[in-house]
C-alpha cells in the first residue's frame, strides 16, 4: 500500500543571517492574512513600506548572534534534527519531511517528495502546541490550497493541537530539572504574543472572549480553541508535573509587534514587576515552542536577562525548548500513530 508520509511544518526562517534574506523572509511572513489580518492593500503598505525596511537590518544583527557557521539557524537546525529522530523511530513504514511555513524548505517542495513517493496518506503536524491562526491554521491553510490542485488526494489528516499532550509536558518539565528549579524566586512561562484583535475573531461564541479578566485562565467548550487558554492549561499541566503551586508561576506573553493591544501580561512588563517585587533569579519557559530559535535563545536569555538585570535582577534563567529530547520524539510519534 506504500509508506505513510508525515509532513512536520515550522514556522521559518531566513536563509542566512545577511539582511536581503532576512528582508525576504519578514516580507513573506509579514505579508500571510493570518498573520497580519487587516485589508490586503493596508497590509501590503504596513509591510513593505513601514515594517520591513526597518526592521529588516535590526532584526538581520540579532539573527547574527544566534547564527552558527556549521549549523545555520538554530531554529532549522533542531527542527530537522526532530525530522531525522522521528523518520528513526517509525522505520521504513514510513517517510517523514520537514517543511516551514516561509522560507526554505518549502511546504509545497515537500509535499511533492511526499506525492512522488506515492504515499498512502499524510499526517500533518504543525509545530506549534497551541493552536493560533496565525501559526497552525496558516499551515494547514497553505498544505489543503497546495493538495487541492492534484487530481488524486490521499487521505490527510491534521493535528490541531498538542497543548495538553503527557509526553511534551513532560519534556519541558524534565528540561527544567536541570536548573533547579527550587532556587529560582518565580517562573515565568512565555508564550508567543497575538494582537487581541485575533483572539477576539477566534470566538466563536461571540460571547466569551476578554468577556471577564479571567477568560482564558480555564479551558472550557467555548474557549477550546483559543490560543491563550490552550497556553495557560500547558502551564497549568507543566506546573503541576513539577509541584508548582499558582502562586509560584505566572502566564505571560511575548514578542509584540505594533501599537495594537495583544494578549497581555506581556514579558517585559512582568518582567518588570518581578523586580520591583524584589525578585532576583527568573526561570523561564517558552512552551509556545518546540525548537530554540531567535525569540528563545535571544529575546529570553538576553533582552530579557538584561533588562532584568537594569532593574535590580540578577537572571533570567531559559529553559531549553524540546529540541532533540527523546520525550518529544514520542510524543511525536503518539501523535503519528494515534
Amino acid at each position: 500500500m506504500g509508506k505513510k508520509g508525515v509532513l512536520l511544518v515550522n514556522l521559518g526562517t531566513p536563509d542566512s543571517a545577511a539582511t536581503p534574506d532576512v528582508r525576504k523572509y519578514l516580507n513573506e511572513f509579514l505579508m500571510d492574512g493570518r498573520v497580519i489580518d487587516i485589508s490586503p492593500v493596508s497590509r501590503a503598505i504596513l509591510v513593505r513600506g513601514i515594517i520591513v525596511p526597518f526592521r529588516a537590518p535590526k532584526s538581520a544583527k540579532l539573527y547574527r548572534e544566534i547564527w552558527s557557521d556549521e549549523t545555520g539557524s538554530p531554529l532549522l537546525h533542531y527542527s530537522l534534527m526532530q525530522q531525522r529522530l522521528l523518520q528513526q523511530r517509525l522505520g521504513d513504514e514510513y517517510m517523514v519531511e520537514l517543511a516551514m511555513r516561509y522560507q526554505s524548505p518549502s511546504i509545497e517542495s515537500a509535499l511533492e517528495r511526499l506525492k512522488n513517493a506515492l504515499v498512502s496518506e499524510i499526517k500533518v503536524i504543525a509545530l506549534f502546541p497551541q493552536y493560533a491562526s496565525a501559526s497552525t491554521g496558516s499551515v494547514y491553510e497553505k498544505v489543503m490550497k497546495l493538495v487541492s490542485q492534484w487530481l488524486t488526494i490521499p487521505n490527510i489528516s491534521f493535528t490541531n493541537s498538542f497543548h495538553d499532550n503527557a509526553l511534551m509536558i513532560e519534556a519541558f518539565a524534565q528540561n527544567a530539572q536541570k536548573h533547579q528549579p527550587q532556587t529560582y524566586d518565580h517562573i515565568l512561562f512565555s508564550f508567543h504574543g497575538l494582537p487581541q484583535r485575533q483572539m477576539v475573531k477566534s470566538d466563536h461564541t461571540h460571547n466569551h472572549c476578554l468577556k471577564s479578566a479571567n477568560c482564558c485562565q480555564t479551558l472550557t467548550d467555548a474557549n477550546k480553541f483559543c490560543y491563550s487558554a490552550q497556553s495557560y492549561d500547558t502551564a497549568r499541566l507543566i506546573a503541576a508535573k513539577m509541584g508548582i503551586g499558582k502562586d509560584q508561576y505566572t502566564v505571560c506573553f511575548q514578542s509584540r509587534l505594533g501599537n495594537d493591544p495583544w494578549v497581555q501580561p506581556y514579558t517585559s512588563q512582568v518582567i518588570a514587576d518581578m523586580a520591583a517585587q524584589g525578585k532576583k533569579r527568573l526561570l523561564v519557559f517558552c512552551p509556545a515552542f518546540v525548537a530554540d530559535c531567535l525569540e528563545t535563545v535571544y529575546e529570553v536569555s538576553v533582552e530579557y536577562h538584561e533588562e532584568f538585570k537594569a532593574k535590580g535582577g540578577e537572571h533570567v534563567q531559559l529553559v531549553e525548548s524540546l529540541n532533540d529530547n527523546p520525550l518529544f520524539i514520542d510524543a511525536l510519534e503518539e501523535m503519528v500513530k494515534g
